[in-house]
């Protein structure tokens, strides 16, 4: 018989986890609480605690051909950048070409997840969940689990010197929605995460004055990259890769502190942090130094106290007759189904083999999915670490031993201290190429550059040179997928395809640069091959 899956949550992880469940012949039971798929990307006007959600007009930072899941291009219609609307079409439209909704119970709570009273031999899982709408409760055992319930749920509230005093509004970013309610008002947005810079920008068109205050401040980087590609497909290449682990950091921050500065002066902006770009997670925001330049967004340290009806700031200014005051202030996320002695989150912070499974357990039939924060997207990291996870419940994939996952562990743990500002927020980074590549290694799809330079030279060079888009992991190994070649070479088309609406003479793209890099990449695979 095929062996039972739970599956906690259908948002992008939890999608992409039934989806491999049912690839590896496995039978997935998909608990959702809410009574449809998407997570945070279904926005909804209700705000309900312990479930996020995107903002009205949030668009998503990451491009469409880096972010779909590697065996399902999003359409060539969508643009390039999608609104979170077109973000949640593009997840129903894979979960009805596979017939994911026939393994979800909507409107279903998950109560706890425990070890099962024979786990040392049988390896499953004792859950109890609960009907949202009867309240009856139901005890199932499953022969393993994957939790997907995300990082964005419960709202990490700071707490400021004369809160109680203060008579404007705050709210936390986990709460705002829209900018109704407050045209002409005089507001502070707290963070400059990505959610904080979004806020702030929308605002700034229609409040009279917008403060945004930070602690550290932030480096900036944008959607639109050179010659107007996409930032993360310019970025996100193996050569960068290459270049990222072999050149020394500073060399690094150097290069890409100048990048940033070119486009605009962060120190002139007052943004500017004391730290380099790679130590800390980026704000991805095209529209806020126009914003900061216009005067509707002013900039301002950290918050020292409130009072009856302003801020005063760490650096003794003040600021009155505010009105409201929005906390993009980011999360605290847990598991508070799931029995501690499995994991145990202390301060955001996890101990997981992969940012997955617990290296005690005597059976690997858990895995945490999508608890991690990439420099680029999620969703192909998670069904790259749900096709992992599946198939080591089947037993075809071997986990290391506890002792290597342990150290595993705390290599990152000291490679995150190394490299990041110490923050909760800092506690699941990873690279999007690199992580991948890991998990790749695991599971027995990495890209294997030898044989793909004897056997197709020009994919070889295309795979090397440009994105690392998720098709690739779909070239060789288990999951190989017959049109990821040709999804690779057509990444570009797809890409600028909603672009084309007047037709225009063509100017050659290609610069004295890609030129150069074409040749580098060009010595290093011979070099690699040889």
């Amino acid at each position: 018989m095929a062996k039972k899956i739970a599956v906690i949550g259908s948002g992008a992880s939890g999608l992409a986890a039934i989806k491999c469940c049912l690839d590896e012949k496995l039978e997935p039971v998909c608990f959702e609480r809410t009574d449809n798929i998407g997570g945070l990307w279904r926005y909804t006007e209700e705000v309900r605690d312990g479930q996020s959600c995107v903002m009205r007009s949030t668009v998503i930072n990451t491009s469409k051909e880096m972010m779909c899941y590697s065996d399902y291009p999003i359409p060539k219609e969508y643009p390039i950048y999608m609104h979170n609307t077109q973000v949640w079409e593009y997840f129903k439209q894979y979960a009805n070409e596979f017939n994911l909704r026939k393994c979800i119970r909507f409107e279903t709570e998950v109560v706890s997840v425990k070890r099962s009273a024979d786990f040392d031999e049988t390896g499953r899982w004792d859950i109890q969940v609960k009907d949202l709408n009867t309240g009856e409760t139901q005890d199932l055992v499953f022969d393993g689990v994957l939790v997907c319930t995300g990082h964005h749920a419960v709202k990490n509230e700071p707490v400021f010197t004369g809160m109680d005093e203060f008579e404007g509004k705050i709210v936390h970013s986990h709460d705002y929605r829209d900018f109704h309610g407050y045209e002409d008002k005089r507001v502070v947005v707290v963070g400059i995460g990505n959610s904080g810079g979004d806020a702030t920008v929308e605002l700034s068109r229609i409040a009279s004055q917008v403060f945004l205050s930070t602690r550290r401040g932030s480096w900036i980087m944008n959607r639109v990259s050179d010659n107007g590609l996409p930032g993360d497909m310019n970025l996100f290449n193996r050569l960068a890769v290459l270049m990222l682990q072999k050149l020394p950091l500073s060399i690094i921050n150097g290069l890409i502190t100048g990048i940033l500065n070119k486009r605009f002066d962060h120190a002139a902006y007052s943004i500017k942090p004391e730290h380099p770009p790679f130590a800390q997670h980026p704000t991805v925001n095209d529209d806020l130094p126009n914003r900061i330049i216009c005067g509707s967004v002013k900039v301002k340290t950290d918050i020292k106290r409130l009072t009856k009806n302003g801020v005063e700031f760490i650096d003794g200014t003040k600021e009155d007759n505010i009105d409201a005051i929005i906390t993009a202030t980011g999360y605290k996320f847990g598991f508070p189904f799931l029995e501690k002695s499995v994991v145990d989150v202390k301060d955001n912070r996890v101990e997981l083999f992969k940012y997955m499974f617990p290296p005690d357990l005597k059976k690997q039939t858990i895995a945490i999915i999508g608890c991690i924060q990439p420099l680029g997207a999620i969703m192909p990291i998670s069904e790259l670490q749900c096709r992992l996870a599946t198939r080591v419940f089947k037993g075809d994939v071997q986990l290391p031993s506890k002792e290597d996952m342990w150290k595993d562990v705390r290599d990152k743990e000291i490679r995150m201290i190394q490299r990041y500002v110490q923050s909760t927020r800092h506690t699941i980074q990873v690279d999007y190429c690199a992580f991948m590549d890991e998990l790749a290694d695991l599971n027995g799809c990495r890209i294997d550059f030898k044989r793909l330079l004897k056997s197709d030279p020009k994919l070889a060079l295309t795979c090397y040179l440009g994105p690392v888009t998720p098709y690739q992991y779909r070239l060789f190994g288990p999951g190989k997928w017959p049109k990821a070649k040709e999804a690779i070479n057509t990444a570009w088309e797809r890409t600028f395809y909603p672009l084309k609406t007047r037709p225009v003479k063509a100017e050659n793209k290609f610069s004295l640069m890609f030129y150069v890099m074409l040749a580098v990449a060009v010595l290093i695979l011979a070099y690699i091959f040889l």
